[in-house]
C-alpha cells in the first residue's frame, strides 16, 4: 500500500434512463482514474432521480438485490479495469425489506460488503422513511486496496457520532454520496454551507480527510446545489466544485502525516469513555 491515497468526487445530473445514469459515472470514473483517483465517489442513489420528494407506491419497483443491481453489476468490472475503489450507492431490495445502501467494491472488481444508511430523514422534499427502513449493517469501514474507508450516506453526514465511529474503525478516510438541495417548504432556506461545514467539523474533530459528491440539477421543482468537496484532515477544503457543474475532482494526501497530526492533537488520547457512558444509562 502506497505512502499517500488520493481520492475523487463525482459530481452530475441524473435522469430517468438507468443506462444512461450508469454511462455517466462510468465515463467520470474513467476521467478521474485518468487524474490519479484511486477511490471514486459517485452521488447518492444515481441510478436515477431522486425518488424520496414524494411518497410514491410505485417507485418500490427500481429497488434490486445487492448483487444484481445494475450498478454493481456495470460497474464492479469498471472498478477491476481501472484498478479503483467505488462505493455504489443503490436502491436496495432484501426480501420484503428496502434501504438505502452502499456497496464497496474494491479494486480488483470485488464486492468487500454493504453498509446500510443508518440515519433516515423524513421531512418536504426528502420523505426518506417511507421507502427505507433504517439500516441493520452498523457503521462500516473497509480495508480496501488502496485505504480504510469509511463510508454514510446523505443524512448520515449531519451526526458527528457517526464519522467518529468510523474513525475509532481504523478509518483513513471518510466518504459521504449525497443528494441535497432546495427545500421545498421555504424557498429562502439554503444549506450548502451548513452542510459543508458540518463535515468540515468532523474532519477536524477526527483528524480525517473528508469527501462528499453531490448532484446538480433540476427534478421536479427541486434544484440540488452541487458543491461537492474534499476536505483534509484540518478541515481545509482542498477541491470543490461549483453548484451547475458536472465533473470530477481529485486530491491526494499522505497518510503519514494525517496519523502523525492525529497522535499529536490528543484527541483520540484524551477521550473519557469512563465518563460518557454515565450519559447513555437508562434514566
Amino acid at each position: 500500500m502506497g505512502a499517500s491515497i488520493s481520492v475523487a468526487v463525482i459530481q452530475a445530473a441524473f435522469g430517468e434512463d438507468l443506462a444512461q445514469n450508469i454511462a455517466t459515472v462510468e465515463r467520470l470514473t474513467r476521467v478521474a482514474a485518468a487524474q490519479g483517483a484511486q477511490l471514486v465517489l459517485p452521488p447518492e442513489l444515481f441510478q436515477g432521480p431522486y425518488f424520496c420528494k414524494t411518497q410514491d407506491e410505485a417507485v418500490f419497483a427500481q429497488a434490486w438485490p445487492a448483487d444484481a443491481h445494475p450498478c454493481v453489476t456495470a460497474l464492479a468490472p469498471l472498478a477491476k479495469e481501472l484498478g479503483v475503489v467505488i462505493p455504489v450507492s443503490i436502491f436496495e431490495k432484501d426480501g420484503p425489506h428496502y434501504f438505502n445502501s452502499v456497496l464497496m467494491l474494491d479494486a480488483d472488481g470485488s464486492v468487500l460488503g454493504i453498509y446500510r444508511k443508518s440515519h433516515i430523514p423524513d421531512g418536504p422534499g426528502y420523505q426518506e422513511k417511507f421507502y427505507f427502513r433504517p439500516g441493520d449493517t452498523g457503521f462500516k469501514v473497509w480495508a480496501t486496496a488502496h485505504g480504510r474507508v469509511g463510508v454514510g450516506i446523505c443524512w448520515d453526514q449531519w451526526f458527528p457520532e457517526a464519522a467518529r465511529v468510523m474513525t475509532l474503525q481504523g478509518a483513513e478516510l471518510l466518504l459521504y454520496p449525497t443528494a441535497i438541495g432546495s427545500e421545498p417548504q421555504d424557498a429562502d432556506l439554503e444549506t450548502s454551507a451548513r452542510w459543508r461545514r458540518a463535515m468540515q467539523g468532523h474532519a477536524v474533530s477526527n483528524v480525517i480527510p473528508v469527501a462528499a459528491a453531490n448532484r446538480v440539477g433540476t427534478e421536479d421543482g427541486q434544484r440540488f446545489y452541487g458543491t461537492s468537496f474534499i476536505c483534509d484532515h484540518t478541515g481545509e477544503v482542498q477541491a470543490d466544485m461549483d453548484r451547475e457543474e458536472e465533473g470530477v475532482r481529485v486530491w491526494q494526501f499522505n497518510r503519514a502525516d494525517v496519523e502523525q497530526d492525529r497522535a499529536a492533537w490528543g484527541f483520540f488520547r484524551d477521550r473519557r469513555t469512563d465518563l460518557y457512558v454515565d450519559y447513555f444509562k437508562p434514566a
